[in-house]
């Protein structure tokens, strides 16, 4: 039973800092997974903001926050993370961690943004910036 719980949501003022954490357990891939932070703010649909293929260590971003977040990955720790910087009011929303089994990296640089791209969502961490 995969589980993944995300840590180091609040409220930060425009131009602030935030790191979120993402615990997962329960799962045994070892190789060919991928990881993703989504968001999604009231009344809109859920949406990508970064992911990662393990393997290789590709990083992916959606256009409004590349510069600003990097996603990163601690193997050892099972540890996803998203350091988000320079944030801004259009930022906020709850931030969701996901997981799946991705055997091609190829398709998953053209699909991770899509939320049926994973099939292992955690419960989210609410950002507010103001």
């Amino acid at each position: 039973h995969v589980q993944l719980v995300e840590s180091g949501g609040g409220s930060v003022q425009s131009g602030g800092s935030l790191r979120l954490s993402c615990v997962a357990s329960g799962f045994t891939y070892s190789k060919n997974y991928c990881m993703a932070w989504f968001r999604q703010a009231p009344g809109k649909e859920r949406e990508g903001v970064a992911a990662i293929y393990a393997d290789d260590g590709s990083t992916y971003y959606a256009d409004s926050v590349k510069g600003r977040f990097t996603i990163s990955l601690n193997d050892a720790k099972n540890t996803l993370y998203l350091q988000m910087s320079s944030l801004k009011p259009e930022d906020s929303g709850r931030y969701y961690c996901a997981v799946d089994w991705c055997p091609s990296a190829a398709d998953f640089g053209r699909e991770w943004y899509r939320r049926t791209s994973y099939g292992h969502w955690g419960q989210g961490t609410q950002v507010t910036v103001s």
